[in-house]
């Protein structure tokens, strides 16, 4: 069994490859779509990591990551996924609190690892998807 890992994404295209992905490689992912929904699930959950939008409506990704960070029990990986990737981007995600920074668009191949390298040491990590085999 891999990590659990809270998806905080508004765009259904995104968050629908995001936990697909995360389910493939053996994670349990959780979803928000909104900034609101996920304090509202970490205030009664645990997780290993959360991964968040910075552009999310009404309350955005820095200021979900503001409000986690000044409670000094949150110590769960913070990792912002976002369209946010201009110069100066990162280290912005960086500063308002986040551990760190992927750009979208997400590489399928390469997401789960991105992610993986966020999580603390001890947490499962997930497992290869099995490939179909083809039929002869």
């Amino acid at each position: 069994m891999g990590a659990r890992i809270l998806v905080v994404e508004d765009n259904p295209a995104n968050l629908q490859l995001m936990t697909y992905l995360l389910k493939a490689f053996g994670h349990t992912p959780s979803e928000a779509v909104s900034g609101e929904e996920a304090l509202d699930r970490l205030a009664g959950e645990s997780y290993d990591m959360v991964i968040c939008d910075i552009r999310l409506p009404a309350l955005d990704g820095y200021e979900v990551a503001r409000r986690l960070r000044a409670d000094p029990a949150f110590r769960t990986p913070l990792v912002a996924v976002t369209a946010y990737a201009m110069m100066g981007d990162r280290d912005r995600a960086l500063a308002a609190g986040f551990d760190g920074y992927i750009a979208k668009p997400i590489v399928p191949q390469m997401f789960v690892r991105q992610v993986e390298a966020f999580l603390p040491a001890g947490v499962p990590r997930g497992m290869q998807p099995r490939r179909r085999r083809k039929k002869a």
